[in-house]
């Protein structure tokens, strides 16, 4: 994998921080925690360690796994979107079309 954008780098590490996090508070080895979501202990490990490999499917069967799934519902909001919603704005017309009296009864 090519090389990435610090910002990129800090968040896999930051998420990566906050599944071992909720893991350790629940008591469970990372043998038990990747038996339950179906993956290997070293993905896990990546995982928890941010590297970039690791999958975002992984993650959710993690989060999932930890109760968390919910957290991740914020994960590219629409309406969080503030960017996407000014060009979206842009784009609208600006005319304003008034809706034609019709006089035929057909």
């Amino acid at each position: 994998m090519g090389l990435l954008p610090l910002e990129v780098t800090t968040a896999t590490h930051r998420l990566g921080e906050n599944v071992r996090l909720a893991r350790v508070r629940r008591r469970l080895s990372q043998e038990e925690l990747a038996q339950a979501c179906g993956i290997t202990r070293k993905t896990l490990y990546a995982l928890e360690k941010g590297a970039p490999g690791a999958t975002i499917a992984t993650a959710f069967a993690v989060l999932w796994k930890l109760g968390l799934l919910n957290t991740a519902a914020a994960v590219a909001d629409p309406d969080a979107d503030e960017h996407g919603k000014i060009l979206e704005a842009a784009r609208r017309s600006k005319r304003v079309r008034h809706p034609v009296d019709s006089d035929n009864d057909f």
